[in-house]
């Protein structure tokens, strides 16, 4: 549609992705001319991810009130099944992670632990403890932090509630839902500017060459994240919907990861998946649960990360780790995965959980979460790529695969 001025409507006639694509190229150009230019750039950044930041919680509490509030009988929100995709694609992510470690044996040096000073939690049994407090958390603090698990039960239990109300009250919902979407739509439109901002102060602040004592460790965890992203999850995806997966898989990673390889967090980059998924014509009583849900607990990349790097530092301790031993391992990044904070480096401090499977010591593991934060302008960007763009993959992909069933399709 022509906004009647010229200069918004070329803009315009160039897509979001390309958009995008034209940012990350005149960031890192920017940060290679003048890195002082490049961190003062980076503010652009910082006000895209904080305002996507800002809107996600409401927009996640919104559409899911408004889903259930006007539920039709007979419209099935087919949550189970994307569920089922989540839990599989964690687990064979975990397991590719073991089987990579046991082929390309990899050690680190070692680094002092002293700028990590947030507390790992002691075992499975605390994660699950803190998801269980999360479910149950006061609304109001829930939407402050961003505490999406204590956001979908609230959005459901007065959506719910509010099937009884008055039709007047529920369609004033349904408009409120459709405001913040419109407001989310703003966003997403200053996405290049973000993106500019991001990679030009990223680049100019880290640089890469922290990175080249860690070429093979980042070797192993990228090429991990590449195979998931670009083999076992088609395979997956081709199960459910028994044809061609590529289109959508390459959809997903385009629009998805890309904003989620720079914003570096699954809950920042929530509006960009809703965006997508009504793009891609899902059901909104669906894709409205199983996206927040999904990044919350679908978590392919983190549980590579604590799977590589709890491997990484049993070959630097010197243990022999027996292949029984590595499955259990996987076992344990997959569910710990499903509690990592959807923030920037949120598995890193599930990595001692996963270490002391193996006995080391957790002034050692905290050594290797160390090593992390030095990896993370890499690792972490790949890992939220891959968790976030899985979301709406898994979630499309048993859309159509119902679709199929029902010969809709």
């Amino acid at each position: 549609m022509a906004s009647g001025n010229p200069v918004i409507d070329a803009v315009n006639r160039v897509s979001l992705v390309q958009q995008i694509i034209i940012g990350l190229l005149l960031g890192a150009a920017l940060a290679a001319l003048s890195p002082s230019a490049g961190l003062a750039a980076g503010l652009l950044g910082t006000l895209f991810v904080g305002a996507l930041k800002a809107v996600a919680p409401v927009l996640v509490f919104v559409l899911v009130m408004s889903a259930i509030a006007s539920h039709q009988k007979g419209n099935e929100a087919y949550i189970k099944p994307i569920i089922v995709l989540y839990a599989i694609g964690t687990f064979t992510a975990a397991l590719s992670a073991v089987i990579a470690s046991f082929l390309f044996p990899t050690e680190i040096v070692l680094v002092s632990a002293g700028d990590v000073t947030t507390t790992p939690p002691s075992g499975i049994k605390e994660v699950m403890k803190t998801l269980l407090l999360n479910l149950v958390a006061n609304p109001i603090n829930a939407l402050a932090n961003a505490n999406y698990i204590g956001i979908l039960a609230w959005g459901l239990v007065l959506g719910f509630a509010l099937r009884h109300a008055s039709e007047q009250t529920r369609l004033m919902i349904a408009d409120l839902a459709d405001a913040v979407s419109t407001v989310v739509k703003w966003v997403i439109r200053f996405a290049p500017l973000g993106i500019f901002g991001l990679v030009s102060s990223t680049i100019a602040e880290t640089g890469f060459g922290a990175l080249a004592g860690y070429a093979k460790l980042l070797a192993v965890l990228v090429g991990c994240m590449l195979f998931i992203a670009l083999v076992a999850n088609p395979l997956i995806v081709w199960w459910k919907i028994r044809r061609n997966p590529y289109p959508l898989v390459l959809t997903c990673l385009r629009e998805s990861g890309v904003t989620a390889f720079f914003t570096r967090s699954s809950a920042a980059n929530i509006p960009v998946n809703m965006s997508l998924a009504k793009k891609l014509g899902l059901h909104e009583d669906t894709y409205s649960i199983s996206i927040p849900l999904g990044a919350t607990i679908n978590m392919a990349g983190a549980a590579i990360t604590i799977t590589v790097l709890a491997m990484a530092a049993a070959h630097t301790q010197g243990i022999q780790v027996d292949f029984a031993t590595a499955l259990l391992l996987s076992l344990v990044a997959t569910v710990s995965a499903a509690g990592a904070s959807g923030v920037a480096g949120g598995s890193l401090l599930l990595i001692p959980l996963a270490c002391s499977l193996f006995g080391i010591p957790n002034d050692i593991a905290m050594q290797v979460v160390a090593v992390g934060f030095i990896i993370g302008v890499v690792q972490d960007s790949a890992e939220t790529a891959l968790n976030s763009s899985t979301d709406v993959l898994f979630t499309a992909a048993a859309d159509y695969g119902r679709q199929r069933e029902e010969g809709k399709l």
